[in-house]
């Protein structure tokens, strides 16, 4: 019997950011499945990226980024009207700014995502199993 796992990784520090950056490294998701909700203050980030961890990067995993306590959020080239546009993202910056965190998410074809917290709370939960058959 294989043994199966369910991922979820929670980054507080800059530190544990980088290490869901480099997982999440050539992810794709489509630009109108990212939702930013802002009563709630969390940012959701549907993706499919490859299983660098096993090294194994011709697998794909569906996951989710989510970032919460988000007080402001500005994109650049992203048009969420158009369901069609796949977003590669290339990494995830991080940048003290005053009292706050600026937390750039950096996509090819010079689109990005800024996002304003004063504190680092980052989940990367996957959606099935990463030695799950169907992978």
């Amino acid at each position: 019997m294989k043994k199966r796992f369910f991922k979820k990784i929670i980054a507080q520090t800059s530190e544990d950011l980088r290490l869901i950056a480099a997982l999440c490294s050539d992810s794709l998701t489509v630009s109108n499945k990212i939702k930013y909700l802002k009563d709630n203050k969390i940012f959701l980030i549907p993706i499919e990226r490859p299983l660098n961890e096993l090294g194994k990067k011709n697998k794909k995993i569906e996951s989710i980024l989510k970032f919460e306590y988000i007080e402001k959020s500005k994109s650049k080239n992203i048009i969420q009207d158009n369901d069609n546009k796949i977003l590669k993202l290339i990494t995830i910056d991080i940048f003290k700014k005053n009292n706050n965190f600026e937390i750039s998410l950096l996509f090819s074809d010079n689109a990005a995502i800024n996002l304003e917290t004063e504190i680092i709370e980052a989940t990367l939960e996957d959606l099935k199993k990463a030695n799950d058959e169907n992978n």
